[in-house]
């Protein structure tokens, strides 16, 4: 496979073309690939990339070796949506070309949210998957709290978002979640792979499939997103998510009001 890099580069994404696939990689390994407003920018730019240059075909999205993505910068915050994407340049993207995920180590709250904006999952046995909002008086507030259970059984989805804990790979897999489970170290050659596979078909036949299959799965997310920006908006106004921030800071645990 010939492979080039994609200039200008954004230090926080990275990109490289690998024949019709654009690979799409997280890297800001300091703050365990937390989305700010560079990796929103850099997100934006690739999947812009990705969608108008004829010559690519389909994409791969990944992480670093430990860590995929822990979720929005809560320091930071995760930037200004972009006008084509959304939130961190992908959340409400109209994708026309196939996305793949490949995922080392932990993919949690925005982190998953970014899985779960892509078409298949490549993860590492040692992959896990979570939303852990709720431990800091938060919600999966960039889709993931009415995507996840149309990917994963009601039950399940129910249980990552009330308890905050993970799943991991093993299990996702066997819930249908993870296309491709695979050994540490693997999940981007094998994501390649099937990019590859699926580069070998038809373009045009390809992105009509996956467009009727998004509509089928997704809908018309629009009373979706409002039921959870506006659920959002009175959580940030409760004095649990000052404690829930202050406590993931200080490394404690959080004394609970509901208030």
């Amino acid at each position: 496979m010939s492979e080039t890099a994609d200039a200008p580069a954004n230090p926080a994404v990275q990109t490289i073309r690998v024949e019709r696939t654009l690979v799409i990689g997280l890297d800001r390994p300091a703050k365990r690939n937390a989305i700010n407003g560079a990796v929103t920018r850099g997100l934006d730019e690739a999947l812009n990339l990705l969608e108008d240059d004829d010559g690519l075909w389909c994409g791969v999205l990944t992480g670093g070796p430990d860590v995929f993505s822990a979720g929005a910068d809560l320091a930071e915050g995760p930037g200004e949506p972009t006008e084509r994407g959304g939130i961190a340049g992908i959340m409400s993207r109209a994708r026309p070309k196939p996305l793949i995920a490949a995922v080392e180590g932990y993919a949690l709250g925005g982190g998953l949210e970014l899985v779960l904006c892509c078409d298949l999952v490549v993860a590492s046995r040692t992959a896990s998957f979570g939303f852990p909002e709720v431990k800091r008086g938060l919600l999966p507030d960039f889709g993931g709290v009415f995507r996840a259970p149309r990917v994963l059984p009601a039950n399940v989805a129910r249980e990552m978002l009330l308890t905050g804990e993970p799943i991991d790979a093993v299990r996702a897999e066997r819930l249908g979640f993870v296309n491709r489970l695979v050994e540490p170290g693997t999940t981007l050659d094998i994501a390649l792979g099937l990019a590859a596979t699926i580069s070998g078909n038809a373009p045009l036949a390809v992105r009509a499939a996956l467009a009727l299959a998004h509509d089928e799965i997704n809908g018309d997310e629009t009373a979706s997103w409002a039921a959870s920006h506006a659920a959002h908006e009175r959580l940030l106004a409760s004095a649990d998510l000052v404690e829930g921030v202050a406590a993931f800071f200080e490394r404690r645990e959080p004394r609970w009001t509901g208030r």
